[in-house]
């Protein structure tokens, strides 16, 4: 007498099973995804935020924006990263690896395997500071300092000088991995990493008054209007002449 198969499942009940297991997975893993990339840009909004709080406190303190490079007499020595953290955020003597980890890091970045072939020790920047806005070194027109050709620093930028402070970028997403915040090539940045996918086509940046943004990438690199322009430049002008 055959046994009935109680309680059991045949072999199309199990593919069965399988496959609806399958199709959910493919349902929620979009979600899934779409929900972790949130979550990183909030993170990566709240590093801004806090560090966009450090430059208000060096500001309020100095009534100068933090220089690009001060040596060691000056009041305020190290670079713009060292300022920060010593005399923004009061971290007196921050870890080695402080730009890998913490408020340093943006979670979303995935840079190429040029990252690879850098210096042993040296590794690539998560932020960046605007500092000479569209100009050059020497006619910075953002963040950087007034350069000084003798002694090779920066005299710092006076809060008087950055005209409308809620419409001038201070600190933003790195992505090229350097320090300075420039307006680059997007075709160029594509190539560095996960540029277009890092935050679904945007950038967070935190302006000079402290508030944080998240523009289009096509905003910040491509556009030419006067808008998106004088969001560069400490005198809120385009100065669309200087573009190359």
């Amino acid at each position: 007498m055959r046994r009935s198969n109680q309680g059991g499942l045949t072999l199309i009940e199990l593919l069965v099973v399988i496959a609806v297991i399958a199709i959910l997975m493919a349902l929620l893993f979009p979600v899934l995804s779409r929900s972790k990339a949130r979550a990183q840009r909030i993170q990566c909004v709240g590093n801004l935020h806090q560090l966009g709080m450090g430059l208000q406190t060096f500001l309020a303190n100095n009534h100068g924006y933090i220089s690009m490079f001060a040596k060691g007499g000056d009041d305020y020595p190290g670079t713009w990263v060292g300022q920060l953290e010593k005399f923004g955020l009061g971290i007196s003597t921050p870890p080695t690896n402080a730009l890998d980890e913490g408020i340093w890091r943006c979670p979303s970045v995935q840079f190429g395997d040029w990252t690879t072939r850098m210096t042993d020790g040296v590794g690539p920047n998560y932020y960046a500071y605007n500092t000479y806005g569209l100009s050059d070194r020497t006619n910075s027109l953002g963040l950087a300092g007034h350069y000084d050709s003798q002694t090779r620093t920066y005299v710092r930028t006076r809060e008087s000088e950055v005209i409308a402070p809620s419409d001038m970028m201070a600190i933003g997403d790195s992505f090229a991995g350097g320090s300075d915040l420039t307006r680059d090539d997007l075709d160029y940045l594509k190539k560095l990493g996960n540029t277009l996918t890092r935050h679904q086509g945007k950038g967070n940046v935190v302006f000079c008054d402290g508030h944080v943004e998240s523009p289009t990438l096509e905003f910040l690199f491509v556009e030419t209007n006067d808008v998106a322009l004088a969001r560069w430049n400490r005198d809120h002008r385009p100065h669309g002449e200087l573009l190359q």
